[in-house]
């Protein structure tokens, strides 16, 4: 039969093509569109997608390729693949444009790009090759949207490889005002629980360009609408019936049910296989032979399909328009045949039996490695097609040889996430192949270093580990010195980012002495850049430049300018510890400029992130927002642990610089995403955010997830964080002991192995706001050994703090500021005039937060002390700047203040006042919460730790009084408990 299978024209789908047209139009006016189209098999996502390619073929470019199912063997970057080949045979005027090395770089991926592409690529792995690669395809896209906005449609994202999905990431978080839309396609009753496309659709969705859209089935009214225009005339009501009651809805279902039972031949199929399969059994048996390669190889071309069934050219040709007049298979753009629909394919292929499968698979295989050959083409495409079919066909040695193949031409577009993958099947292989090494170009320890390496740069340094440990344990004690000193080098680098610092260190001193001495060679300038970076790292930032400069010299002579980076980058952050920050700024300037001259993404994102890091340290913080800022427009890829690093170190600056939302806007990256120090730092970034909101339970899941990883630790940086962050949680949180704990610990990890006194100096003058807050407690509970205790110890973190600040700068003699005013505190002589000198250090390097709170500070002292008018205008300063920068927690302590001192903060300044709150409200030594005389003795009573009943029995009232005037008592205080009513009481001399 020839009967046509779907409607001539469009039916339903109103509301998600306008939405599919909203985003054209926004992509358009230049604010980028992202779309995800789900739905299950045969709902009907290709035909929306076909209807909306249509309808804007005039006014958009249109670029569409598709996810390929390839079994085992995923091949890198399908759908780009498809959307750029229609470009390239088209010799598009944007591809002319594109800069040149974007032009080499795609021309990587899609051969015939570039003319004077490089015959040999790197043999090297290069973590930020795939970044620069997705750079060249937005520059592309960015060209080719100049005359008109670009869909970019990648279909069947389900069965995308990594690299392919990593990409998406990637461009919808870099598009700006590019005039690009991307619509990503899905099968979603495909997405199993733990579905790799999972966690990039949520991610995905929270983006605020994306729309969701779920595709559903037809309703009777859809497809009744449908069925009339296939069958040319109204369909009966039991048809309908019958058909919506056996498909439910779904389109494809109904029109195979159709196609299979319309004639009237046998009992209507129970399944959509079953009615499949009716349709292919309908076919000559030329045809089916054909649509049976055709199952196996997915999508092939007739002289592919000649060779492998053996029909000749002319019944070929016949056999193959029957099964496309037959809507079995159809006609590709680029000359291959495939099915109408890949439900069509896997129902085939699943009919096969098993020795035909096999024999089908080696038949492809051997084709596909004939043509290559004979071409010289051992590209990605068909290297990895080749693999998949001799893994399937069960030939083992071939597989073997096939796979490594890939591999290697995967490492060349850099798709490193199916590197790791090929690279771990031939490994599964190796051992079941007699002579593997006579079969492949590496021997088994290079293979193992090519699967560590890609699984690094994919982000799992686990299996990195586990690898690069095998082939050391193969490689044997008694092995070449090099290759062990080469894989002792990279192990380095992977304990260290798994946080094992002392680990990582004593690894790359091992390779370090199986180098000879004093030789000007690569590797041995690398590994002496790399241990100066962890001397930083650990805070010893004069051996740092001890030995920075002599790998810089080691550098230099061997003129590797990758390394002589790397080693500036180094000696310019611990000058700048040091003090010496403008040489240290110059290195790191010119860290930037050979990272730039070297292409190398990742050595220039970290030396943005580290000049922006220590200047901050050093006190300047706009400059120091100015760099992060520079550093994220000069490395755009949203998708690399670098630039995630840089991000983060963004919030840090942000957060000083008191632009808390902006700070929030760079926590990107999820934790679940995250892993070792990058984790560290994120959820050291969000805590901070969360105890500046006054967010103590979301601040404390933060800490309290990390404290494990930071207790492994070596690094000051998330050693002094920790310690200073969790000190002032449980400092708020009332748990004074557990503060003081939290701050002792950290800092006699610091003590013990760091000169950093930039932390030292933070976690110290914590420590002291501690110590002061367990002496006034003390004091208010008449507990004098306690608070002899806490004045000492207060006394030994300012004694910290004057030596941290006499070898610091701004930043560490602002935080001896605090430690005096907080010894004063614990001494019992709140001091305003130290609070106000530690408000203007904060405010001479522009940190909001800090002058905040020191205002705050200087406004108790000077209400305990009885000066409300003189409170007036540093509690207009800090609720105005606590407001500013959205610090909840501190708006409400000082506005609770204000109330219960009874001072009127005002949003002008002191001398625009008139007359003072003081001279409104009378006498400065009247009690400042309004108290009276009565609650005054019931007070006095709370203080000496009296219950209601005992307070109602001395002053002759029912128990149920007393407890009245007690919650009186705690609302006019601004306080929550009894103890804290009694400490007040005390401090204030409200009970006498």
């Amino acid at each position: 039969m020839n009967t046509r299978l779907t409607s001539s024209h469009f039916v339903g789908r109103v509301g998600e093509l306008s939405e599919l047209e909203a985003s054209l139009r926004e992509a358009d006016e230049r604010r980028p569109a992202l779309v995800l189209l789900g739905g299950e098999s045969g709902v009907g996502k290709t035909r929306l997608v076909r209807e909306f390619e249509q309808r804007h073929t005039d006014d958009a470019v249109v670029l569409r390729g598709e996810a390929v199912e390839q079994g085992d063997a995923e091949l890198p970057y399908a759908p780009l693949l498809g959307a750029l080949r229609p470009l390239v045979r088209a010799c598009h005027p944007a591809l002319k444009e594109l800069g040149r090395g974007s032009r080499q770089q795609l021309a990587a991926l899609v051969p015939g790009l570039d003319d004077e592409q490089a015959e040999t690529q790197s043999d090297q792995h290069d973590p930020a090759a795939q970044l620069r690669l997705f750079e060249a395809m937005l520059e592309l896209l960015d060209l080719l949207s100049e005359d008109q906005p670009v869909v970019l449609i990648l279909e069947d994202m389900h069965w995308a490889d990594r690299s392919t999905r990593t990409f998406s990431a990637f461009l919808a978080r870099s598009l700006r005002e590019e005039r690009v839309m991307m619509l990503l396609t899905y099968r979603s009753d495909e997405l199993h629980r733990r579905h790799a496309l999972r966690p990039l659709l949520a991610e995905l969705d929270r983006l605020e360009r994306a729309r969701r859209i779920d595709l559903a089935r037809f309703d009777r009214a859809e497809l009744t609408e449908a069925l009339a225009d296939i069958l040319g005339d109204a369909p009966s009501t039991g048809l309908v019936e019958r058909l919506f009651s056996r498909s439910e809805g779904n389109p494809l279902y109904t029109e195979e049910l159709l196609a299979a039972g319309l004639d009237g031949r046998g009992a209507t199929p129970q399944t959509l296989r079953d009615a499949f399969m009716l349709r292919i059994e309908r076919l000559s048996e030329a045809a089916q032979s054909a649509a049976r390669v055709i199952a196996v190889g997915r999508a092939l071309d007739e002289p592919l399909i000649a060779s492998i069934t053996g029909i000749d050219s002319e019944a070929l040709h016949a056999a193959l328009r029957e099964a496309v007049a037959e809507q079995v298979l159809e006609a590709h753009e680029d000359g291959r045949l495939g099915f109408r629909h890949a439900l069509l394919r896997e129902a085939l292929y699943d009919d096969l039996l098993p020795g035909e499968r096999v024999e089908l698979q080696l038949a492809l295989a051997h084709c596909y490695e004939q043509r290559a050959d004979e071409n010289d083409d051992w590209g990605v495409e068909l290297s990895t097609t080749i693999a998949s079919h001799y893994a399937a066909g069960g030939d083992q040695p071939a597989a073997l040889r096939a796979t490594v193949r890939a591999a290697i031409a995967a490492r060349d577009v850099h798709a490193y996430g199916e590197v790791s993958d090929l690279a771990e099947r031939a490994l599964e292989l190796w051992p079941r192949v007699t002579d593997p090494e006579s079969l492949v170009p590496l021997d088994h320890v290079e293979l193992l270093t090519l699967a560590a390496s890609a699984h690094t740069i994919a982000g799992d340094r686990s299996r990195a580990e586990v690898l690069i440990e095998s082939g050391l344990r193969e490689l044997g004690e008694q092995g070449d010195p090099r290759r062990r000193s080469a894989l002792l080098a990279r192990l380095s680098r992977i304990q260290w980012t798994l946080n094992r610092a002392v680990e990582g260190v004593e690894t790359a001193q091992q390779a370090l002495a199986l180098l000879p001495a004093g030789e000007d060679s690569r590797d041995r300038a690398l590994l002496l850049a790399w241990l100066a970076r962890t001397r930083f790292l650990r805070g010893r930032f004069r051996d740092a430049i001890e030995d920075g400069e002599e790998a810089l010299a080691a550098a230099v002579a061997a003129g590797d300018s990758r390394a002589e980076a790397e080693v500036l980058n180094t000696l310019g952050m611990a000058e700048i510890a040091l003090g010496h920050v403008d040489d240290g700024v110059a290195r790191l300037r010119r860290t930037i400029e050979l990272s730039r001259a070297n292409d190398d993404v990742d050595s220039l994102t970290y030396a943005y992130a580290n000049l922006a890091d220590m200047i901050n340290l050093a006190g300047r913080t706009g400059d120091a927002l100015e760099v992060a800022n520079e550093g994220l427009r000069a490395t755009p890829g949203r998708m690399t642990r670098n630039h995630d690093w840089i991000m983060l170190t963004a919030s840090e600056i942000a957060f000083d610089a008191g632009d808390w939302e902006y700070a929030r806007a760079q926590l990107t990256p999820s934790r679940s995403q995250l892993a070792g120090t990058l984790l560290i730092f994120r959820q050291i970034r969000e805590a901070e955010l969360n105890l500046g909101v006054g967010d103590t339970e979301a601040a404390e899941r933060c800490l309290e997830d990390i404290e494990p990883l930071v207790a492994i630790a070596q690094e000051p940086q998330w050693i002094g964080a920790l310690g200073a962050l969790m000190g002032e949680l449980r400092r708020r949180q009332r748990n004074l002991p557990a503060a003081r704990a939290a701050v002792a610990n950290a800092l006699d990890r610091l003590e013990v192995c760091t000169d950093d006194v930039m932390r030292i100096a933070r976690v110290s003058a914590v420590g002291s706001r501690i110590e002061a807050d367990i002496a006034q407690r003390a004091r208010d509970l008449r507990e004098r050994a306690e608070e002899r205790d806490a004045v000492a110890r207060a006394r030994i973190h300012v004694q910290r703090l004057r030596a941290a600040a006499q070898e610091g700068g701004p930043v560490e003699r602002a935080w001896r500021a605090v430690g005096a005013a907080e010894l004063a505190r614990a001494r019992g002589r709140n001091d305003p005039k130290l609070w106000s000198k530690a408000a203007g250090e904060w405010e001479a390097i522009d940190r909001p937060y800090g002058l905040a709170l020191m205002k705050f500070n200087q406004v108790e002292a000077l209400v305990e002390t009885g000066d409300r008018a003189g409170a007036a205008e540093p509690a207009r300063v800090a609720l105005e700047t606590a407001t500013e920068i959205g610090s909840r927690w501190l708006v409400d302590e000082i506005t609770a203040l204000a109330d219960r001192a009874r001072i009127a903060v005002s949003t002008q300044p002191a001398d625009m006042q008139g007359n003072g709150a003081a001279e409104r409200d009378g006498d400065g030594d009247a009690d400042p919460f309004g108290l009276t005389d009565r609650e005054r003795q019931v007070l006095a009573l709370i203080a000496e730790g009296a219950t209601n009943r005992q307070i109602g029995a001395a002053l002759f009232m029912a128990e149920k009084t007393a407890s009245v005037h007690v919650s009186r008592i705690l609302r006019k205080l601004g306080v929550s408990s009894r103890t804290q009513a009694a400490a007040v009481a005390h401090r204030l001399h409200l009970s006498r």
